[in-house]
């Protein structure tokens, strides 16, 4: 797989197109501000994209669904809990495929009810779970301190250290990580009870 991290809007957001290589069969993961500048990449690549896949529903990682579904013709997937408009739907452990590449799902609750992950081919699409030295907030309505502990400690925390990790916000002093390398210097990833973390995150 491709992957072109784009940085957008005034929340330092990231938007993601990732390219299967042999295909140029393509996903957008979280379009919002700067479309010009996907829309730029798809076509200076040839790029066909099948599916339109959001990390959540909050409005800072969806506010471009309707504007590229007009340009690309591709449905949007989002988890099964979300709220918003959606065509297709996934839940923990199904697989979205493109080309000959495929991303499986990991539900990663705790930022939002709706949250997931995308993982595959060495690499982690982290959303607003985990960012590189940080977490996403848990104050937003259908945040929940202890359910991201779970989502973190049970899910994430167990993945392949050499994952390549592709957060939601450029938050962190470098662009990308790797899930071993958070787990030794992202004060979110050290080891503790939920009692510590739910008391850490007020």
């Amino acid at each position: 797989m491709i992957v072109h991290q784009i940085p957008v809007g005034p929340m330092q957001n990231f938007s993601y197109i990732v390219v299967d290589e042999d295909t140029s069969e393509s996903i957008i993961i979280d379009p919002s501000w700067n479309l010009m500048e996907l829309e730029l990449i798809i076509k200076e690549n040839n790029l066909k994209i099948k599916y339109i896949v959001n990390t959540h529903y909050h409005d800072d990682h969806t506010r471009g669904n309707e504007e590229m579904v007009t340009s690309t013709k591709a449905p949007i997937i989002q988890h099964e809990s979300s709220t918003l408009k959606n065509d297709i739907t996934v839940k923990d452990g199904d697989f979205i495929e493109f080309g000959n590449s495929k991303l499986k799902v990991l539900h990663t609750p705790g930022h939002s009810t709706d949250s997931i992950c995308l993982v595959g081919d060495g690499k982690l699409f982290s959303g607003d779970t985990l960012f590189v030295g940080n977490c996403g907030r848990i104050d937003l309505p259908g945040g929940s301190a202890s359910e991201l502990y779970h989502s973190l400690f049970d899910v994430l925390y167990s993945l392949d250290d050499n994952l390549v990790l592709y957060p939601g916000h450029n938050y962190g002093p470098t662009e990308t990580s790797t899930i071993g390398k958070e787990k030794m210097t992202n004060m979110i990833m050290q080891k503790r009870t939920e009692q510590q973390f739910l008391d850490m995150m007020g």
